[in-house]
């Protein structure tokens, strides 16, 4: 027994040893340090590298907050707000799980049982009005469930929403449309499955047209919707018609460039079935601070009728168009603008494009070049470097300056400092010097085509230099002296021949090519005063006085003969003579031959009236009624004349009527001379000595506008509002997800319209604008009316989004009715639809319009077009 026991206690002591050992092994390891000291120190290690919270928790909430330290979450209800990082959160209720990094908003069911506040979440620049969300700060991924959001005028709406990252989205049963209000909108773009990158694009998948909620069958098996700030390059979709000569069409389609910042342009073409074709080619630059403008030029093939049969012909127009402005912070000393319109005379009236159908009544096309430059040290001269064009349509003349050159010197006073107070003749004499540089073109279009641009060109060089002084005798005579002393160069001249017995005509004039000038002078002066008439009324009438101003103004002129100009050549066979200087058809003129010297006399009259404000019961309280404005009178009397010395008086002036809001402006001529019995030429005696009145009135001429509205036609501002495309909230914190929600601004557009019907209105507004114009003629006993018409324009608008417009006129002296069209206008929210229609006359046609207002969805519309008949 004593045996068993001592085996049994060696026994012991060995296991105790073994397990001793192992025991140390495991905790200790080889080397002695603590593995669960190990763990530990990792473990501490990564807390203090990945904290709960990354950043400053910022948080608000009306209700109640409440902190969950075993659940590591924070609650907040009613009035919840969050600032974390770069997100801001607001909802009725918030719960962050600073564990997981993550939170979840949604909305909260008010004392009413309504779902009310609902979150609104923002990242960055991105906002979104969503029902419930759940969002990780770390990996930045979020679920959305019904957002709503905006980019850039298109509004997205979507029952899921999966946020990959920053800039990708993924939507699931989305509308997408410009309406204002997202929930309930009058169209959307129904798209099953989508990829969003915000404020650049969005991809769908199987799409289509819903209007009123009702799906139409308009479908699309994919589609792109652009959202991006800045331009892109791509393709422009073109309008599709029929018209009734030229079969059906594409107009406006092609490719737009985005060459860079600074730089576009796009290229677009036209095509009709029976061959005629058209291009435009438009460019538009802008340098910041620096200048901006643009370019466009526009080709047109018309072919008309069909080959081999009678009536076929083609055409060809073209219309080029160039603006150029310069930025004067560039440089303030230096300015180059530009506004060109040229192209054929026909264009607009023949063009078949839609975008030229407003201008064929268009008759001038005109254009303009110029570069200049100031050098602002004393004296300052300013140089011009120009070229015009200006183009009748009608007529077909052309008329081109190109290029011109001018410059001028500021006024100088030799007889005072610079910028000292000038009294006095002597101080106030002063001289100038301007130059003038042309080379002119009057032509046509057929024979710049034939013959090229400069045939029948004229150039030349004047030069002026203007001498004036003024002072005051009596303290109301303001007398004025002034010449001019003028010279011309020009590089061509001509020269006739005396008349030729063999062949018993004159021979044609030659044409002296070579430098040759001449020089002419004038001198002036001219006293003036201004006289005031006041006549006082009853300090109790409503008339309390009456101003009478006059100006008066004599004026004299003299410029001597130059008959060392002029020559004599033999006109026929009698040996009879005429004279013509080198200089005629020249392009400033010839100087004259006879000496002239005359008066002028200008008398200008207003009249006005001061009466009581009936408005102010206050008898300090006056208004000033203007009853005349500018009534001027013009005459003038040739002192070398041999006969008809006084030249017709011009009569003009301005009456407002109706406080201002109509002015009559009356205009006549007046002849003191008789006419002769037989030929009813006028004759060297008076009327008045010719049992005639003292004047015989030749013409004259009236014109008024008048402008009627109703009282409260004023334009009322709608503000369009917009949502922003986003996320929607977190599953399962909505006790109704199918309630929607919207953001406060839908709310509050909802409530204004509540107060107002869009659909009648109580007080109708409306504008109509007369305009009357009469010319009377009777330089020779004829006594006719030569122009008699009135024209008319009115809109009404018959409710807030009905608007009715027409214009037209009559032709009281050729019996007629003038250009008449009637336009209807329709605001269908989101949508707009135009009918114009021209009932008679040459450009006698139809347009209907009915597609979306916004530009980033254009292209969703509908129209039709009665092209006038160009043959008429």
């Amino acid at each position: 027994m004593s045996k068993i026991r001592q085996y049994s206690c060696i026994f012991f002591r060995i296991n105790l040893i073994i397990l001793l050992t192992v025991t140390n092994t495991l905790i200790f390891g080889q080397n002695g340090i603590s593995k669960i000291d190990t763990l530990n120190n990792v473990e501490l290690d990564t807390l203090r590298k990945e904290p709960l919270l990354l950043d400053k928790v910022k948080r608000h909430a009306n209700g109640y907050i409440k902190i969950n330290q075993k659940e590591k979450k924070i609650y907040m209800y009613d009035g919840a707000e969050l600032y974390y990082q770069d997100v801001e959160l607001k909802s009725g209720i918030i719960v962050l799980d600073y564990k997981k990094n993550e939170v979840s908003a949604g909305r909260i069911i008010d004392s009413l049982g309504n779902l009310s506040q609902a979150p609104f979440f923002k990242q960055g620049s991105d906002e979104v009005y969503p029902d419930s969300l759940r969002f990780n700060f770390k990996t930045k991924k979020a679920i959305i469930w019904n957002s709503r959001s905006d980019q850039e005028g298109m509004n997205v709406k979507a029952s899921a929403t999966k946020k990959q990252n920053d800039s990708v989205y993924y939507l699931k049963n989305a509308k997408i449309t410009t309406a204002l209000d997202v929930d309930n909108p009058e169209y959307y773009i129904r798209v099953r499955t989508a990829k969003f990158v915000p404020q650049k694009k969005m991809i769908a998948g199987l799409s289509n047209l819903y209007i009123a909620d009702v799906p139409t069958p308009i479908f699309l098996p994919f589609a792109y919707f652009p959202m991006s700030k800045k331009r892109e390059t791509g393709f422009i979709f073109p309008t599709i018609g029929e018209n009734f000569n030229r079969g059906y069409f594409i107009q406006n389609g092609g490719y737009y460039f985005v060459i860079n910042d600074n730089l576009d342009l796009a290229m677009l073409g036209d095509y009709y079935t029976n061959g005629s074709y058209g291009f435009r080619i438009e460019n538009n630059y802008n340098k910041r601070y620096k200048f901006r403008g643009n370019f466009s030029f526009r080709y047109e093939n018309l072919i008309n009728g069909e080959r081999g049969l009678p009536g076929y012909n083609k055409s060809t127009i073209f219309n080029l168009r160039w603006s150029h402005s310069k930025d004067s912070k560039s440089n303030p000393n230096s300015r180059f603008s530009s506004s060109v319109n040229l192209g054929t005379s026909s264009y607009f009236r023949e063009s078949l494009n839609q975008i030229n159908t407003t201008n064929f009544l268009n008759n001038t096309l005109s254009s303009s070049i110029s570069y200049s430059r100031t050098f602002p040290k004393y004296p300052s001269v300013n140089l011009s470097l120009s070229a015009t064009h200006s183009q009748n349509t009608r007529t077909k003349s052309v008329n081109m300056t190109l290029p011109s050159l001018t410059a001028s010197m500021e006024r100088i006073y030799p007889f005072v400092k610079r910028n000292a107070v000038k009294k006095g003749i002597f101080q106030n004499i002063n001289f100038q010097y301007s130059m003038r540089g042309d080379n002119r073109i009057n032509s046509d279009d057929e024979t710049i085509s034939q013959k090229g641009l400069f045939y029948g060109a004229k150039s030349g060089i004047q030069h002026n230099i203007p001498i004036s002084t003024n002072f005051k005798i009596a303290k109301h005579f303001n007398f004025s002296l002034g010449g001019n002393y003028s010279e011309v160069w020009t590089n061509q001249t001509i020269r006739k021949f005396d008349y030729d017995l063999l062949s018993e005509s004159i021979p044609a004039q030659d044409t002296i090519n070579g430098f040759d000038r001449f020089s002419k002078y004038n001198y002036s002066a001219s006293v003036g005063t201004t006289l005031y008439g006041v006549f006082n009324f009853n300090k109790q009438n409503r008339l309390q006085s009456i101003r009478h101003v006059l100006n008066a103004n004599v004026s004299y002129s003299n410029q001597p003969g130059f008959e060392k100009y002029y020559d004599e050549y033999i006109i026929d066979a009698f040996g009879n003579t005429r004279t013509y200087s080198r200089f005629d058809g020249g392009l400033y003129g010839t100087p004259g031959n006879r000496k002239s010297s005359s008066v002028g006399i200008t008398l200008r009259n207003t009249v006005e009236a001061k009466v009581k404000d009936d408005e102010k019961n206050d008898d300090e309280d006056f208004k000033k009624i203007k009853i005349l404005n500018n009534l001027n009178f013009t005459t003038n009397y040739n002192i070398v004349a041999d006969s008809l010395n006084w030249s017709p008086v011009r009569m003009s002036t301005v009456v407002p009527l109706f406080d201002n809001k109509l002015s009559l402006n009356i205009g006549a001529t007046f002849d003191p001379y008789a006419l002769n019995e037989e030929k009813n030429r006028k004759i060297n005696k008076f009327s008045i000595n010719n049992n005639g009145p003292l004047f015989r009135m030749t013409s004259a001429n009236m014109n008024w506008g008048y402008n009627f509205s109703s009282k409260n036609n004023k334009n009322k501002e709608r503000n369009q509002q917009s949502n922003i495309p986003g996320m929607n909230i977190k599953k399962g914190l909505d006790e109704d997800r199918n309630s929607l929600i919207k953001p406060p601004e839908l709310e509050d557009k909802k409530e204004e319209k509540s107060t107002k019907s869009d659909l009648y209105i109580t007080e109708i507004p409306w504008t109509l604008n007369l305009r009357h114009s009469l010319t009377y003629l009777n330089n020779f006993q004829q006594r006719e009316i030569s122009n008699n018409s009135i024209m008319a324009s009115a809109n009404v608008g018959l409710t807030p989004k009905w608007n009715i417009n027409i214009s037209s006129g009559y032709d009281f002296k050729n019996k007629g009715i003038t250009y008449t069209n009637l336009g209807i206008n329709r605001d269908l929210d989101s949508w707009e639809m135009n009918i114009s229609w021209t009932p008679f006359g040459y450009r006698e046609s139809w347009y209907f319009f009915i597609g979306v207002k916004s530009g980033l969805l254009r292209d969703l519309k509908y129209d039709k077009r009665r092209e006038p008949d160009k043959r008429l």
